[in-house]
């Protein structure tokens, strides 16, 4: 039955053409987006994301695959509603506004198409390799480290006229808009932000992947049957 299963899993490969495709991609990305934007704008949750789930296909990884399916499949699946009304002219919160923004180079936005279709891409990797259960406090530990990082050392909106693409208000540590909340004191707000996204994001989206799908190998388990 050991054997069985272990065959079983280590069936469950990804495809050489998705490794390949996915890494062409990071490699035409990653240059563009340093010219137009800055190495900043890659502490954004969905451009680690991006990276993290290059490395989990080539390491073929649960983990790697698990956490930013925990962090980002419901943001983003709010960024692929929006950019959907935005595209029939009903915008639904704006925030794929910059996707028709003209002033932004053609290729920059279709290369940031990937924020439709990276959650697909997510749930898929994660059906192949199995749902690893550490992601939900793992992804949770790298957030809050991000949120810290993004409000402690980078800057806050708006951007500056010399520079308006330059990354300001990262991962929204200082609000929603293009000014700082003024709801609450700030760093209150930072804490509220640090609570609320695992209860509200990270914990529901866990709970969901955990249900759906079968649960990856324990690396115990592997290290006793190897």
């Amino acid at each position: 039955m050991k054997t069985s299963s272990r065959s079983e899993d280590k069936g469950h490969r990804i495809p050489l053409w998705v490794k390949l495709g996915l890494t062409a991609f990071v490699a035409v990305l990653v240059p563009n987006y340093w010219r137009d934007y800055g190495p900043t704008n890659f502490l954004y949750y969905c451009d680690v994301s991006l990276l993290m789930t290059l490395a989990a296909v080539w390491l073929e990884s649960p983990l790697l695959a698990s956490m930013p399916a925990v962090g980002i499949l419901l943001p983003q699946t709010l960024w692929m509603m929006d950019f959907l009304c935005q595209s029939a002219g009903v915008p639904l919160t704006g925030m794929t506004a910059y996707m028709f923004d003209p002033k932004l180079p053609l290729l920059t936005r279709a290369l940031s198409f990937f924020h439709f279709w990276l959650p697909l891409l997510l749930v898929w990797l994660v059906w192949r390799l199995g749902y690893d259960r550490r992601a939900l406090p793992a992804w949770t530990g790298l957030a809050w480290g991000l949120i810290l990082v993004c409000y402690f050392l980078m800057p806050a909106p708006p951007a500056p006229i010399t520079h308006p693409n330059q990354p300001v208000n990262i991962n929204y540590v200082y609000g929603f808009s293009d000014h700082p909340q003024t709801w609450m004191p700030q760093p209150l707000f930072v804490a509220v932000m640090m609570a609320a996204m695992p209860l509200l994001l990270f914990i529901p989206t866990h709970l969901l992947l955990r249900k759906m799908f079968r649960p990856a190998p324990s690396p115990l388990r592997e290290t006793v049957c190897g």
